[in-house]
């Protein structure tokens, strides 16, 4: 199972849409919130994309890399989900130690917010965790039933709420 780091974000945000995404059912298209998301993306540290690489390792894309700094940068619109941002980036760096670009860091930058979060990687703890969302994750994309609906705050904002709660009184 290739497993890349849009699983691991969803993973740490809800295992129903974590199934859907990786049986191929994507919302995302309908959703002004992952739109704006990719817009600041694209649009924001213009210059990064000169001075840093774009990375493939292991079928996982890490579009900025500084490799003078072995620094993995993300730019995410809100810290709104900041624990999920923090796993996709140690993902990353968890990739990178693998492929032997040892002392690796991670920021993520919430530019609208003018924050960012650095992101350590301690080999001796943060494998055995990522190692463990790994099996986790193939553990619950192999299951042939979708996980339940799980009620938060958050579903509001999700392209997938629509999906989940079709049929639902409201």
């Amino acid at each position: 199972m290739q497993i890349n780091a849009t699983l691991i974000n969803l993973y740490h945000l809800c295992h129903r849409e974590l199934w859907l995404h990786y049986h191929g059912i994507r919302m995302e298209h309908t959703s002004d919130t992952v739109y704006v998301g990719k817009l600041i993306g694209e649009t924001t540290y213009r210059t990064r994309a000169g001075k840093n690489k774009q990375l493939e390792i292991d079928g996982v894309k890490i579009d900025f890399f500084d490799p003078k700094t072995r620094t993995v940068y993300e730019t995410k619109k809100s810290n709104k989900a900041e624990a999920a941002h923090i796993a996709q980036v140690k993902f990353y760096l968890y990739l990178l130690d693998k492929n032997g670009v040892k002392g690796a860091t991670g920021i993520i930058e919430y530019p609208e917010l003018r924050e960012r979060t650095i992101v350590p990687f301690q080999p001796e703890k943060d494998i055995q965790e990522i190692e463990r969302w790994l099996a986790d994750i193939e553990r619950i994309c192999s299951n042939s039933r979708c996980p339940g609906v799980i009620e938060q705050p958050i579903c509001r904002s999700c392209s997938y709420c629509d999906f989940c709660y079709a049929g639902e009184e409201g």
